[in-house]
């Protein structure tokens, strides 16, 4: 498919049509690079997919137990800023 770069305002776009968008899972923000003369886009992931998932299957192993030991941990701050 072709296109046609187009002005917008002081810089220039392509319009890239609907099809193409859905079919990429691009909906609002993008990750643009260049690489070797090509312009990559791509969507912007959830920096947290997945996490549901990988919870539930931790939970369902036993392995979401605190690492840290069970002990009171405080600060100055808790009692002297922090109103309770």
């Amino acid at each position: 498919m072709r296109a046609r770069v187009i002005k917008i305002g002081n810089s220039k776009g392509l319009r890239i049509p609907k099809p193409i968008l859905e079919q990429t899972g691009i909906m609002d923000d993008v990750e643009i690079e260049v690489e070797k003369n090509q312009i990559i886009i791509r969507p912007v992931k959830d920096v947290r997919d997945g996490w549901d998932d990988a919870f539930k299957l931790m939970g369902q192993k036993g392995d979401d137990e605190l690492i840290i030991e069970d002990e009171k941990i405080s600060h100055s701050w808790d009692e002297e800023e922090w109103q309770w």
